[in-house]
């Protein structure tokens, strides 16, 4: 019988770190997250018992109800009782499938310290999965493996239990694969998940049975009486089989046995997430989780309440959070003042007024807080390691409302959105006054614009446009620029990073505010000279870096702020089509200034380093780069060549085909711009037979054969002269 669950249950045992668990669910899209999240539910008497596997409660959006897709990502607080009686707090979040909303499970496990992977039987590891594994043990969350949908191994691959065992211990192997590539090598052969561990449960969440080694050794359940229930004519089979098997204790039973309490995860994550002296104070509470210390957490998700304001979700690392706490949010360089504490049950928020570290409040009354933030109970503390995504923005629409007297309205709509959604970017084309938000997908966009209609804004978007960048291939420099008054002259060369170096920068690993001698360590390990190295001036997160190798120059050091302003005019508008710049090397080579400071202020030097560096650009052989999608498309095996013409009439490729009994799974690649009309194209082609997903890959060269129109067509759309400038320009020749 389930134990429905009291708040009261909860806070008299929330203070005990030996009986909390914090863990998340992940999985590829439509693999049966949030169905199992149900039986969850159930458990805890959070939902219905009759109606876990449909009601999908932590789809607590109109969306997500109506698309059958988590977009959100939920928290909701269990209380569970083993079959030993022991009592236990499990702190659960249930995250997207869909690589458009990969953000948000990059957030989430920041607050857990394990995760359930779920994987559906037939497909086995598909590419999300892999994506979100090995986010999840970049950031040293461990997983357990279960494996989901085992009914349809007997309905549609009509396989027999030993062909069943055969079957899934492949999924296994596949899985342990991930760990063995990805995980860190202390942890690697810990983490590894085996039947005899009692790592992996099997199971089928819309009919909520499922077992683990132990529960299968406990109740005698073997793959024989899933064959037996699945191909019996008795109705009752399969829910005699859920009554003896529940779904939630094999599931639970894995996180409780398996899963490090909060006190235990954090001595080896602590390390990897803050980069405080860990011997300090500070230090010591965070690695202990000792509720006595100073407050510190870090905010993982916004939800903004449309009467309460902006609740703050995220880990309480250590200290103790009540009502009325004075906090400082250590990013935002703003104080703030906690109005209420909460917890979440699902979609309901329940006020419990004082949470000891090692849980996952919910704050009411920070205004400032954005997700990343660090909340603190003391000043001058370093905050957590900012969060690293997988993708970035590709696709952009403009938008706008239907009738001019709700601009305000529209700009209070997207400031919600943002704040909920940071890798929604939004911006104003100064020039053209649009208002453009840029998303990972069509789809992400599409579902930012109809939460914006559901908040009862009438709005017009355009058609998706794709954001494209531009960089160089070859070198130039160095060259030199005059000031518009001609009395100032720099002289600046570029050359392209490497893919390595534009990593580093992208995952935040190399950063402007980081120690210089660490940096110069970092770059002189990836083949920088020693001076180039000790000389960078400014990274961008974009991908850019500006290095200062001029010896003995007057004026240099005060001058560097105009010279920067040039950089970054440059980076955000590149010479070819406008887009952004990504990838280059600016150094500045020498500089001549004048004499007297009115004649080098921001009104010279910025002009005269912005052209500099985009005369230097287009004599580096300059190319246009398109982002590239991975596709995943699973059909009927019959549709392979249909697929195959689909994507190489759209400029893809196709890379690989995997045969999964009646299945076939496709991967491929093809250009963003191209992927518009794709649903169209694929269901008229497939006869609706297919089901895909897209993911950011990376970022190419757009062929020769296309370049001269697109170009063209960007500037034209720009409002710009439809040729792109000579270098002649921008370059002073004597």
């Amino acid at each position: 019988m389930p134990k429905f669950k009291s708040t009261q249950d909860i806070l008299r045992i929330i203070g005990n770190k030996d009986q909390i668990r914090n863990f998340g669910v992940i999985a590829h899209v439509d693999h049966g997250k949030t169905t199992m999240s149900d039986s969850l539910l159930a458990a805890s008497g959070i939902i219905s018992p009759s109606v876990a596997g449909q009601a999908l409660a932590l789809d607590s959006m109109k969306l997500e109800q109506n698309r059958q897709m988590t977009i959100r990502g939920a928290n909701v607080t269990l209380f569970y009782e083993n079959d030993d009686g022991k009592e236990y707090v499990i702190n659960m979040i249930d995250t997207p499938g869909h690589i458009d909303f990969t953000g948000r499970v990059t957030r989430a496990l920041r607050a857990i310290d394990g995760v359930v992977v779920v994987s559906d039987s037939v497909e086995g590891i598909m590419t999300q999965t892999e994506t979100v594994t090995r986010q999840a043990l970049e950031e040293r969350v461990r997983p357990v493996l279960y494996i989901n949908k085992i009914d349809r191994l007997v309905k549609e691959l009509r396989l027999d239990p030993a062909a069943m065992q055969k079957w899934l211990s492949n999924i296994i192997a596949e899985f342990n694969r991930l760990v063995d590539l990805y995980a860190e090598p202390e942890l690697k052969e810990k983490w590894k998940v085996s039947i005899q561990g009692n790592t992996v449960a099997f199971g089928s969440a819309k009919d909520r049975w499922g077992f683990n080694f132990k529960v299968a050794q406990k109740k005698g359940i073997s793959f024989k009486d899933v064959y037996d229930a699945y191909t019996s004519t008795d109705p009752t089979a399969i829910k005699k089989l859920s009554e003896r098997a529940p779904l939630h204790d094999a599931v639970l039973g894995m996180v409780v046995q398996h899963h490090p309490p909060p006190h235990v995860a954090q001595k080896y994550r602590i390390p990897k997430i803050w980069q405080g002296d860990l011997d300090s104070d500070i230090g010591k509470a965070l690695i202990n989780c000792d509720e006595n210390g100073p407050a510190l957490m870090m905010v993982t998700t916004i939800n903004v309440d449309p009467q309460a304001g902006r609740v703050a979700t995220g880990r309480l690392f250590s200290g103790t959070i009540k009502d009325g706490d004075e906090v400082f949010l250590i990013d935002a360089k703003r104080s703030g003042k906690v109005q209420s504490v909460n917890i979440y049950m699902g979609n309901t928020r329940e006020v419990v007024s004082v949470l000891p570290c090692g849980n996952i409040p919910a704050l009411l009354g920070l205004d400032y807080a954005v997700a990343g933030e660090t909340i603190s109970s003391v000043k001058n503390v370093n905050a957590f390691e900012s969060i690293k995504y997988v993708s970035e923005p590709v696709v952009t629409i403009a938008v706008e409302p239907k009738h001019p007297k709700d601009l305000p309205k529209l700009v209070e709509g997207l400031r919600r959105i943002t704040v909920e959604d940071p890798n929604l970017i939004v911006k104003i084309n100064e020039e053209t006054g649009e208002t453009l938000m840029a998303g990972m997908g069509v789809l992400h966009l599409e579902i930012a614009t109809s939460l914006l209609q559901e908040a009862g804004l009438d709005i017009k978007t355009t058609q998706p446009l794709i954001n494209y960048r531009e960089t160089i291939k070859g070198r130039a420099g160095p060259i030199m620029s005059k000031s518009p008054n001609k009395h100032n002259k720099i002289f600046l060369r570029v050359e392209p990073l490497s893919e390595e170096v534009i990593e580093l920068i992208r995952t935040g690993q190399l950063k402007e505010d980081m120690d210089k001698k660490e940096m110069s360590r970092i770059l002189r390990e990836k083949g920088w000279p020693t001076d180039e190295a000790r000389s960078v001036v400014t990274v961008d997160p974009t991908g850019n870096m500006l290095a200062d190798e001029t010896k003995g120059v007057q004026f240099i050091q005060e001058s560097m702020d105009s010279i920067k302003s040039g950089f970054d005019d440059v980076i955000h508008s590149g010479p070819i089509a406008q887009e952004q710049v990504r990838g280059l090397k600016f150094v500045l080579h020498h500089f001549v200034p004048h004499e007297d400071p009115a004649h080098r202020g921001l009104a010279q030097l910025m002009p005269a380093s912005r052209r500099a560096m985009l005369g230097s650009m287009l004599i580096a052989d300059p190319v246009l780069l398109e982002p590239i999608l991975g596709i995943e498309v699973k059909c009927p095996q019959e549709q392979i060549g249909t697929v195959a013409g689909i994507l190489s009439g759209k400029r893809g490729k196709l890379l690989n085909v995997d045969q999964k009994g009646v299945i076939a799974i496709i991967l491929g690649e093809v250009p963003a711009s191209e992927t518009f009309d794709l649903s169209e194209t694929m269901r008229g082609g497939t006869a609706g037979k297919a089901m895909w997903s897209t993911y950011f890959k990376t970022w190419q060269a757009v062929p020769q054969s296309v370049i001269k129109t697109l170009v063209t067509d960007i500037r034209k759309r720009k409002g710009i002269a439809p040729e792109p400038p000579s270098p002649d320009e921008f370059i002073d020749r004597e």
